[in-house]
């Protein structure tokens, strides 16, 4: 009995020992995350969910994803602090294909000056708001200032995974490209401020300048350029072209508490990642174009496959925890979340320098199925000539595809279709 009841208690002992050990957090450094430690087991890697089915993947259940999921779609008006400058009145405006969260036609528009050797903001900044609440403040591009540019707004379905990617394996991605394609393909890593952290810095992951690292900063970013509301991350409000707009601004700074921003970032967390077109994904041209993808090199950039830090990692300069939702995850978002010079740069600076000023960060294919507007700038509309408009580092990948004959083309395009 006695020896019974002592096997039992080092049972437990065993089992309170190890599950501490589980929960034990690997703390993030401020300029990338450290490798896994011997203290943290990990898991073993599971397949991150996917769907687009306004589903959440776990991080919250869902009744709160739903509840989050309304406040992302809620639509702002002037006594919320509404602008006085903005594009849009609601997150959901600029991503909602199919379902909330997702993909978006909506591009904003950014300009600024280059001298020959810098680039110079416009006025007020590169981001040239097409709404105003009084038309005395609307935004327009004024002379000498030749660079311009659309963006289209990113999808945000499965960023809650994109976030929470080991920094180091981004720097390994980078790492491993020279010398590819004879040599061209170099993707750049850039450290950005993570606002809720102090502005401790984290590899950018978020943005086609990779202008962010976390979701909460993306969020507040978000909230005060797109739709005008000021929070604690981002008190200051925006101008009109460099000009104050205090005199139509009604609603005493920060609009927004910080929930909202909260909630966003969280509703972004628990999205599932985008879902392939399975049947398509499935037939013989499919898989055929998948291996040509991978053959001419297409896939040093879109990579195919990441898995996420082990769950317990603490990143964001500590404000954030990757849960089990979204640890130890495989995700397929064929990007490698750096930057690139692939001939289409927007020739704006944000982040990361004047070395960024024609780069942009590889754009992430999962989900491409649904999407009309192609590249950065929503300009293309067909997969074929998306491809065909690469260069710079490209140039070497491009000309495989030339080279590729009408059959095999067309098989790579039933590949991305499937995406």
């Amino acid at each position: 009995m006695i020896r019974s009841l002592k096997l039992i208690v080092l049972a437990f002992f065993v089992i309170a020992l190890v599950w501490s050990t589980r929960l034990t957090r690997v703390v993030e450094g401020q300029d990338v995350e450290p490798r896994v430690k011997s203290s943290v087991v990990a898991e073993v890697s599971s397949e991150a969910l996917t769907g687009f089915d306004n589903q959440t993947n776990g991080m919250t259940d869902q009744t709160t994803f739903d509840g989050d999921r309304e406040v992302f779609e809620e639509r702002e008006g002037i006594p919320d602090g509404l602008g006085p400058v903005f594009n849009a009145q609601a997150c959901s405006e600029c991503h909602q294909t199919p379902v909330t969260g997702a993909a978006s036609q909506i591009g904003e528009l950014r300009a600024g000056h280059f001298n020959g050797s810098i680039f110079v903001d416009h006025p007020g900044g590169s981001l040239i708001n097409d709404r105003a609440i009084d038309a005395s403040i609307q935004e327009l591009i004024f002379g000498g200032n030749e660079v311009r540019t659309f963006r289209v707004a990113t999808s945000t379905l499965g960023a809650g995974y994109v976030e929470a990617i080991n920094s180091n394996t981004l720097l390994a991605l980078a790492n491993a490209q020279p010398g590819q394609s004879g040599g061209r393909i170099a993707g750049q890593v850039i450290q950005v401020p993570v606002a809720e952290a102090g502005n401790a810095l984290r590899v950018g992951r978020f943005g086609w300048k990779n202008q962010h690292a976390s979701l909460v900063s993306f969020a507040a970013d978000a909230y005060l350029n797109e739709m005008g509301i000021t929070s604690p991350l981002q008190p200051v409000e925006n101008t009109s072209n460099g000009l104050s707009v205090s005199a139509f601004d009604t609603v005493p700074e920060p609009e927004d508490d910080g929930e909202d921003i909260a909630i966003f970032a969280r509703f972004m967390r628990a999205t599932k990642a985008p879902s392939r077109d399975a049947a398509l994904a499935a037939t013989a041209d499919a898989q055929a174009g998948a291996t040509l993808f991978n053959q001419i090199g297409c896939a040093i950039c879109h990579t195919q496959s990441i898995t996420t830090a082990v769950t317990g990692t603490v990143i964001n300069g500590g404000e954030f925890t990757v849960p089990p939702a979204l640890g130890d995850k495989i995700i397929h978002p064929f990007s490698d979340f750096l930057l690139h010079d692939v001939g289409t740069g927007d020739g704006i600076v944000q982040n990361g320098g004047q070395s960024t000023r024609n780069k942009v960060r590889t754009a992430p294919l999962w989900g491409l199925r649904t999407r009309t507007r192609l590249m950065h700038d929503g300009a293309t509309v067909t997969r074929t000539d998306a491809i065909l408009r690469h260069a710079g580092e490209a140039t070497f990948v491009i000309n495989n595809f030339l080279n590729l004959t009408t059959t095999n083309k067309n098989r790579l395009i039933t590949f991305l279709n499937s995406l």
